[in-house]
């Protein structure tokens, strides 16, 4: 009998395997992506205090009416330069990217490259 495979449970050994290996500091937080079938989430945590530092969405007040979809690459970016803005008015520069086991493609990638284009580094 075949096994069925499950790309959700992939996935979060993927993300587990990552984990390992970044870690956020208060210096050099991590900025975690999450990526849903509707939406996506960015979250700008320091692993050492375990405190989210920084937030944003698509489910975001600020971005929910400007988006006709909020599962393409252009709301992905939106959140990229919306979550960069945040993070740069608390002062934060640097961050460690963890992509959540998910390809850096597609979405992610987006998200990324909007927050790279506001001025976050990683």
């Amino acid at each position: 009998m075949f096994k069925r495979f499950d790309r959700s449970a992939a996935r979060i050994k993927r993300h587990r395997r990552i984990r390992k290996k970044i870690m956020g500091t208060k210096e050099r937080p991590r900025l975690c992506v999450y990526r849903s079938l509707k939406h996506i989430y960015a979250q700008i945590i320091d692993d050492i205090e375990g405190r989210t530092l920084v937030a944003a969405s698509t489910l975001d007040p600020a971005l929910r009416g400007t988006l006709s979809s909020t599962s393409n690459k252009e709301a992905a970016k939106k959140v990229g330069e919306l979550i960069a803005q945040k993070a740069l008015d608390k002062g934060i520069k640097k961050v460690v990217f963890d992509r959540g086991g998910y390809k850096y493609h597609g979405r992610v990638a987006a998200l990324a490259e909007g927050a790279r284009e506001k001025g976050l580094e990683f």
